[in-house]
């Protein structure tokens, strides 16, 4: 059973199999002064419950009055110029996001209002499954707000609205629902928010990283690259860094889980899956600029310093005190990015863990990470 929400009814045609779990900025309740992290529907502190303002990207603790919730005050009750309402999903612990009380049309927040299809939520492993789907999909709505990136919805007259399937396998088909892109509907398959069930999938695919966060980033590169890169003028650049896109994506695959990945790919790929077919390596480009922008918020929301050199005194010193979202050169990402990455993989193996980022950035990635720059820069919407 399938349960039909917010879409334009567009069903999903042929899908690209596809992977790294980031933070964000942190934020702090305004009652009580304690942490918040992005997930959060209550303060550990003071009880509060918390809600989430996608039109000024900050969490607060509110109080309802009536139908409506309005901002706490710290001294107790309510009050402020806004009232607000929870998405519809937050009755089913799968949202946060608060919605602007005279939007009398709208039950669903900006994230949600992308979902087509969700799974039967009478079963207790789906709806738990969905869950930790949703956590991951504010996530990547995050990030892309944060971007500026256009963000269509379903209903809007769009021409491709970014639309959302997360589906269950049916027990009677042997057939399984693969996660990919099509016509700008990305679907997830539910089996990927089972952790044993991805990390052994991981394994057996050779692979570095796969989370249910690194699947949004990588197939919504796929809608981007429809709604950015073809049909612009900057195809033809693409082209010369990616490879010719008209190749035989049929082909394509079976060669690369026949034969793998080719002798010395490291060198101008960010990922073996990459070099399966020029649009699989924009999708991990994609989604790698993706993990160190927001990678890149989080390190400064910490105040984390940390040294890409040696100054003269022998001192780590560089902090991370710029906006990732808002960089105009490319170079400024690149240059803090392989010192914190030294710095979370040290951490990883103080802990005993394997690294965290074990990827290293050649000067063809660097190139093909810079055009996707300045993709997301060109793209931004207003």
């Amino acid at each position: 059973m399938l349960v039909k929400r917010a879409g334009n009814g567009k069903d999903a045609g042929a899908f690209c199999p596809r992977k790294a779990e980031a933070a964000m900025k942190l934020f702090q309740c305004q009652c009580c002064g304690q942490v918040l992290h992005f997930e959060n529907t209550v303060c550990l502190r003071c009880g509060r419950t918390i809600g989430y303002l996608p039109e000024t990207a900050e969490m607060i603790a509110v109080e309802a009055e009536g139908a409506a919730w309005y901002r706490a005050q710290p001294q107790g009750g309510a009050e402020g110029p806004g009232r607000w309402r929870f998405c519809r999903n937050w009755e089913l612990s799968a949202c946060n996001w608060l919605i602007p009380h005279e939007n009398a049309g709208a039950d669903f927040c900006p994230a949600c209002a992308h979902n087509r299809t969700v799974p039967d939520l009478s079963a207790p492993e789906n709806h738990a499954r969905w869950q930790k789907i949703e956590a991951a999909k504010r996530r990547l709505i995050y990030t892309l707000r944060a971007l500026a990136l256009p963000l269509p919805l379903p209903g809007t007259g769009h021409p491709e609205p970014l639309v959302f399937d997360f589906l269950a396998d049916d027990p009677g088909r042997a057939e399984r629902v693969l996660t990919g892109h099509a016509d700008g509907v990305v679907t997830i398959s539910l089996t990927e928010a089972d952790d044993a069930v991805r990390e052994k999938m991981r394994a057996d695919m050779g692979e570095a990283y796969r989370t249910l966060l690194g699947h949004f980033r990588h197939e919504i590169g796929h809608y981007y690259w429809d709604l950015l890169v073809s049909g612009h003028d900057r195809l033809a650049q693409f082209r010369g860094l990616f490879g010719d896109e008209t190749a035989d994506y049929s082909a394509a695959l079976q060669r690369h889980y026949t034969e793998g990945p080719p002798p010395g790919w490291q060198a101008d790929h960010v990922s073996s899956y990459a070099t399966m077919h020029p649009w699989e390596d924009w999708a991990e480009t994609w989604a790698h600029y993706l993990h160190m922008v927001d990678t890149l918020e989080t390190a400064a929301a910490l105040g984390m310093k940390i040294d890409p050199g040696i100054d003269d005194e022998g001192e780590l010193t560089t902090e991370v005190d710029f906006d990732p979202y808002r960089v105009r050169r490319m170079g400024r990402l690149i240059h803090a990015w392989p010192p914190l990455t030294v710095a979370l993989n040290t951490m990883n193996r103080s802990m005993g863990q394997p690294d965290l980022y074990p990827f290293a950035l050649t000067e063809p990635v660097i190139a093909k990470l810079g055009f996707v720059h300045e993709v997301v820069r060109a793209g931004r919407a207003g």
